[in-house]
C-alpha cells in the first residue's frame, strides 16, 4: 500500500472549539504527527476576517505561522474554501494576494481548495494563481456522494484541462457513503484524472476508516485523518486507528507518539467537545442531512430527542438540508412545515397580582444555598415557581413548577405526577397521545410561540426568541401585576457560551416590555441583572 497520510486536526476539529486550541495542545500535537512520520499536516483555514471571535487556526495567518514553531517533516499546509475567494468582492488574484504570500516566504507549501461541485467550473482561475506562487494545490470536491457518474466526469475532465491540481480529493461531506461508493466515484475519476486522487472522510455512520481503507486498496494516494477523528459532525477516520491497522504492514509510520497524544489530551478534549459518531449523526447521514445541524442540535441543552428526531425527519424531506442554513434549522424545529396552532386559558392572567415571586432554577448554587433559599421561602412566603422539577428544594415550599418542552416534562413524568403542584406548560406542544398524560396531572395551560427577536404577551400565550422555559415563564408573570421578581440558580455560563448569550439576550429584551420589572438574583449569577442576597430575610 502506497500512500500518504494528511492529518486536519487542527482544521476540521476547529468546528468544535472556534479553531481556538490551547499552546500546549498545539505543541505536542506537531510534535507527535511529527514524530510519527505523517506525511502531510493541514494546520487550518485561511480566511478574511469574519464576525465574532475565531481562534487562530481559523485563519492562519503568515504572522501567525512566523510565531510557532514547526517541527521538521511534514509539509505544511492550509485549506481555503472556493467561495471566500469567488465571493469576496474582489478579482481572484487580488483576494488570494491578499491571503497568500508566494510559497518560498511561507511556511506552508500545500493549499488545498475546498469546492462544492457549483463551484468547481469558476475554480480554476484560484488553482492556477496559487500555482503560480509556487504551492502545491489540492483541489477538494464536497459533497460528492451521490453524485450521477456523468456529473462527476465532466469535473475531472475540467480538472483536468487546467494543468495546476497536483491532488485531486473528492469528500464524504454527508459522512453516508459505503465502500462501493467510494470504489464508484474512483472508478469515474480515474477514467479522466491520472494524478494522485485523496479521501476525505466523515464517521457519521461509523464508516469512516472503512471507507479510508477501501479508497486506500482501490488505489487513493493521499488520506485524511485526524486526532480520536477530531473533526465537523461525528468527526473523521481517525489518526491513530489508521495506524493501528496498518502498523503490522508498513514501517513508514511510528503510531505510539500519536498514541501517547490521545490519551494524553485529545480523549479529555473529546469528553468536553463531544465529537463522535452517535445514532442522531447516524441519522442525519441515512437521510442526506448536513452534520451541522446535528451538531447545533446536539449542542444545545434546549432540545430533547423528540425534538431532534423530528427536526431531523423535517430536514431530510427539503433538497436543500445537504448545506446547513440557520434559518432551516429553526423551521425544522416546529417539527414539520405545518405551524402548531397556538392555544392557551386564561388562568395565567392575573394569578400572581400583588405577589413577591421567586423563581427557582437548578444550578450548582441552587443545590449550595438550599437551607437558605427554604428558610428564605418559609420566612418572606413569596409564591414560588420552579423550573422543571427542584430536587434539592422541598416541594412543600413550591407553588408552581413550569415546562415548556414536551420531551423534558415526558421523560420526567413520574416524578412531576408525584408533586401534587400545578405545572404551567403550553398544552399546544403536546401531541394528542401525550396529552392523555396530563389527565394525570393539575396543569395550567400558557401557550408558547417561538419566534426570533420577539418577546410579547397575549393574555393566553406568550412569544419568546428562544426556545427556553426562563422566557417563557418571564412571559407568563408578565400576565399579572406582581409586586417583585427574584430568582435563584440563575448561575450564567461562560461568556462565549452560547447559552450564556441567549439568556442574555432575553434579559435585554424582557427589559424593553412596558410591565417589564426589575429581576434580583439572590444567588451569586454571571447574568447581568440586579443582585441582591437570599441572605437577607427583610420583607
Amino acid at each position: 500500500m502506497n500512500f500518504s497520510i494528511l492529518d486536519c486536526t487542527l482544521r476540521d476539529g476547529g468546528y468544535y472549539n472556534n479553531w481556538d486550541f490551547d499552546v500546549e495542545v498545539v505543541n505536542q500535537y506537531l510534535k507527535s504527527v511529527a514524530n510519527a512520520n505523517i506525511d502531510y499536516v493541514e494546520l487550518g483555514l485561511r480566511n478574511f476576517s469574519k464576525p465574532g471571535f475565531l481562534g487562530a487556526f481559523a485563519y492562519t495567518t503568515e504572522a501567525f505561522l512566523n510565531s510557532i514553531e514547526l517541527p521538521d517533516g511534514p509539509t505544511y499546509g492550509v485549506m481555503v474554501d472556493a467561495k471566500t475567494i469567488l465571493e469576496s468582492g474582489r478579482s481572484v488574484e487580488d483576494a488570494i494576494d491578499k491571503l497568500f504570500v508566494p510559497a518560498h516566504q511561507s511556511k506552508i507549501k500545500l493549499v488545498r481548495i475546498a469546492a462544492h461541485f457549483n463551484e468547481i467550473d469558476h475554480s480554476g482561475p484560484i488553482v492556477l494563481y496559487l500555482k503560480k506562487l509556487g504551492y502545491i494545490v489540492g483541489l477538494n470536491l464536497m459533497q460528492a456522494g451521490g453524485k450521477d457518474n456523468d456529473l462527476i466526469a465532466s469535473k475531472a475532465s475540467l480538472i483536468t484541462s487546467w494543468d495546476g491540481v497536483d491532488v485531486l480529493y473528492f469528500a464524504d461531506s454527508l459522512g453516508n457513503m459505503d465502500g462501493d461508493e467510494v470504489k464508484r466515484i474512483i472508478n469515474v475519476l480515474r477514467m479522466h484524472w491520472i494524478g494522485p486522487i485523496g479521501i476525505h472522510t466523515h464517521n457519521n455512520m461509523g464508516k469512516g476508516l472503512d471507507n479510508t481503507l477501501t479508497a486506500i486498496n482501490a488505489g487513493a494516494a493521499w488520506v485524511d485523518t485526524t486526532v480520536t477523528g477530531m473533526g465537523r459532525g461525528a468527526g473523521n477516520t481517525q489518526t491513530e486507528s489508521l495506524l493501528a491497522c496498518i502498523d503490522k504492514n508498513n514501517s513508514k509510520y511510528n503510531p505510539k507518539p500519536i498514541y501517547e497524544l490521545v490519551i494524553r489530551y485529545f480523549e479529555r478534549m473529546q469528553k468536553k467537545y463531544g465529537w463522535g459518531s452517535n445514532l442522531l449523526y447516524f441519522l442525519g447521514a441515512q437521510n442526506n442531512v448536513h452534520p451541522t445541524y446535528i451538531q447545533n442540535l446536539l449542542s444545545s441543552t434546549h432540545y430533547g430527542t423528540d425534538e431532534i428526531i423530528g427536526a431531523i425527519d423535517y430536514l431530510s424531506k427539503l433538497d436543500s438540508a445537504t448545506s446547513y442554513n440557520g434559518a432551516v434549522l429553526d423551521t425544522a424545529l416546529c417539527f414539520s412545515d405545518k405551524k402548531v396552532e397556538v392555544s392557551g386559558s386564561n388562568d395565567m392572567k392575573g394569578l400572581f397580582d400583588g405577589e413577591d415571586v421567586l423563581i427557582i432554577a437548578n444550578s450548582p448554587n441552587t443545590e449550595k444555598y438550599a437551607s437558605a433559599i427554604e428558610l428564605f421561602i418559609s420566612e418572606i412566603k413569596p409564591k414560588v415557581i420552579s423550573i422543571n422539577a427542584t430536587t434539592c428544594i422541598s416541594k412543600n415550599l413550591v407553588d408552581y413548577y413550569v415546562v415548556s418542552h414536551n420531551s423534558k416534562f415526558l421523560s420526567e413524568f413520574k416524578l412531576y405526577s408525584g408533586l401534587g403542584k400545578p405545572i404551567i406548560l403550553p398544552k399546544c406542544r403536546f401531541s394528542s397521545e401525550e396529552l392523555l398524560m396530563l389527565d394525570e396531572i393539575t396543569f395550567i395551560d400558557y401557550g408558547l410561540v417561538v419566534e426570533k427577536n420577539k418577546f410579547s404577551t397575549h393574555g393566553t400565550y406568550m412569544t419568546s426568541p428562544y426556545d427556553i422555559t426562563a422566557a417563557y415563564i418571564l412571559g407568563g408573570i408578565l400576565e399579572s401585576n406582581v409586586k417583585s421578581i427574584s430568582v435563584v440558580g440563575f448561575d450564567g455560563y461562560a461568556k462565549d457560551d452560547v447559552r450564556q448569550e441567549e439568556m442574555v439576550a432575553i434579559f435585554n429584551i424582557y427589559r424593553a416590555h412596558e410591565r417589564s420589572l426589575e429581576i434580583t438574583s439572590l444567588t451569586p449569577t454571571g447574568y447581568p441583572i440586579a443582585k441582591g442576597s437570599v441572605h437577607a430575610l427583610v420583607k
